[in-house]
């Protein structure tokens, strides 16, 4: 798939860089990315996301923007809020104002057991941003059944996690958290800075544009924590542990 001169001219950062070029540009834009949700994670995951070109980005979500939304997710305006629009609508307005070379469909609505089987076999890549879960617990087990990477991150006060599952036969997110348990992290919870949720969010898109192309080594087996007030990150690494009936849980060590 070439790039025309219009997507040279925008990502030239991109593809100036080291192992990136227009190799790994193409392979961008081919790309097919689902947001679960549009909340405090999902708005600058798709915000990197879209910028630097991800061919297809589909957004799912339910609700509307509230007043209280605005203060992390930077897709939305006052004028959202005083509207009550609809999230998935409103940030795919967004997003294609930000970039009209990417395809991004809004799709009001949860992802569920009815839909969840087809949404991660039709993308690439699965973005988990949600906040609950009976979603996550969804997404995990959907792509698994698909074979499609997944990023999956938490917001729990001033602390951010991410990492990756279902990749290339790695862990899932039932293999480190076979029941929910409150050190999953839940950024529904009250009390969360908003910039935990860029950080977080930032690192989500960079992880998914890193399986698109192909670049560097995914944060499977590995959970990022970024803890905003220590100004700290650490790595915790996962290995094998006590089975769970169908599957191997790993534990952090």
């Amino acid at each position: 798939m070439n790039l025309s001169s219009d997507e040279i001219a925008r990502y030239r950062r991109n593809i100036a860089l080291a192992q990136f070029g227009e190799g790994a540009q193409a392979a961008l834009k081919r790309g097919r990315a689902l947001v679960i949700g549009a909340g405090g994670l999902g708005c600058p995951a798709l915000l990197y996301l879209a910028a630097a070109g991800a061919g297809r980005i589909t957004i799912m979500d339910a609700e509307r923007v509230e007043v209280s939304n605005l203060q992390r997710q930077v897709l939305f305006t006052t004028a959202d809020a005083a509207a009550g629009a609809q999230k998935a609508v409103a940030a795919a307005r967004r997003l294609r104002e930000l970039n009209p070379l990417v395809e991004v469909e809004g799709r009001v609505g949860r992802f569920s057991r009815d839909n969840g089987d087809a949404l991660a076999a039709a993308h690439d890549v699965v973005v988990d941003a949600s906040d609950n879960f009976e979603t996550r617990y969804l997404a995990d087990d959907a792509c698994a059944r698909a074979g499609t990477p997944l990023v999956q991150g938490t917001i729990r006060g001033y602390e951010g996690r991410v990492s990756v599952f279902n990749w290339r036969g790695g862990p899932a997110y039932r293999d480190l958290f076979p029941q929910p348990v409150a050190e999953a992290g839940d950024d529904g919870a009250p009390g969360v800075l908003g910039a935990v949720c860029g950080v977080a969010g930032a690192a989500m898109a960079a992880e998914a544009v890193k399986l698109l192309t192909g670049l560097g080594e995914p944060l499977s087996g590995r959970v990022w924590i970024w803890d905003a007030l220590a100004a700290s990150g650490r790595i915790l690494k996962l290995r094998p542990g006590p089975a769970r009936p169908g599957a191997v849980r790993f534990e952090s060590t």
